[in-house]
């Protein structure tokens, strides 16, 4: 890393902060996306193609998002990558990637049309709302909790640039980590669930997702467990996903 030109690391640089602009840029189209508002194309426009092909594209859209997701960041993955990139551009690769696989996603997902549920008492509406609002906002909010700019890969190509050593952020469970072992993933399932007008569409989403959230989270604690010995006793002590009002033996 010290034997790096001025050249590569204002690059890898560059890269980094490409990647973090496409990342944020993509994370709020999906604000509009799932929420169904403001942005061109949104999880419930009006459907072009039959309800069954429709969900074959779905489907397939979402699959290769959770394998690129996953896959990407498992250990032997990354070993693999950074033979051929610096290891500094990992994790701006990983962002990218993601960004990349969910603009596809917005690009070419089908509505499915049809209806499941509509809310009309407008306090519960504006419930319904405010809570899926309050769900990005703790996806946002648990990303500064650990540290925003090395989880989108900034903090490594910054330190690559200023010729340091990177060093992995230590184990820490600040503010909503003391409640729920998983906070970013309870805002996720907020915003994907929480709306007045459930369409088939968006239930198709929500479960697909909320699917690939608890299957995520089996491997994403088995590789925490194997960084950091002390998340076992932490996993024993705190729920999962769902806060209890007892403190008690975790799931």
């Amino acid at each position: 890393m010290r034997n790096a030109t001025l050249l590569s690391r204002a690059t890898v640089l560059a890269y980094g902060f490409f990647a973090y602009a496409v990342s944020f840029s993509t994370l709020l189209y999906a604000v509009g996306f799932i929420g169904d508002f403001l942005v061109p194309k949104t999880i419930d426009g009006t459907p072009t193609v039959s309800p069954g092909l429709a969900a074959v594209v779905d489907a397939a859209l979402l699959v290769l998002f959770a394998l690129q997701h996953s896959v990407m960041a498992r250990p032997f993955f990354k070993r693999r990558l950074t033979r051929f990139i610096p290891a500094a551009a990992e994790r701006s690769t990983y962002v990218l990637a993601s960004s990349v696989a969910l603009l596809v996603l917005f690009r070419y997902w089908e509505p499915l049309g049809g209806g499941v549920w509509t809310v009309e008492q407008p306090a519960v509406r504006l419930l319904l709302q405010v809570g899926f609002g309050i769900g990005w906002i703790v996806v946002l909010a648990t990303t500064f909790l650990i540290h925003h700019f090395d989880l989108f890969g900034l903090r490594q190509v910054w330190f690559f640039f200023h010729s340091r050593e990177y060093t992995g952020l230590r184990f820490v469970t600040p503010g909503l980590y003391q409640i729920v072992r998983h906070p970013l993933y309870v805002g996720w399932l907020m915003v994907f669930w929480l709306t007045p007008h459930m369409t088939v569409t968006h239930l198709f989403f929500a479960v697909m997702t909320t699917a690939y959230i608890l299957i995520a989270i089996r491997f994403e604690e088995r590789d925490l467990t194997d960084a950091h010995p002390e998340y076992h006793d932490y996993r024993r002590r705190t729920p999962m996903l769902l806060p209890r009002l007892r403190r008690e033996e975790a799931d």
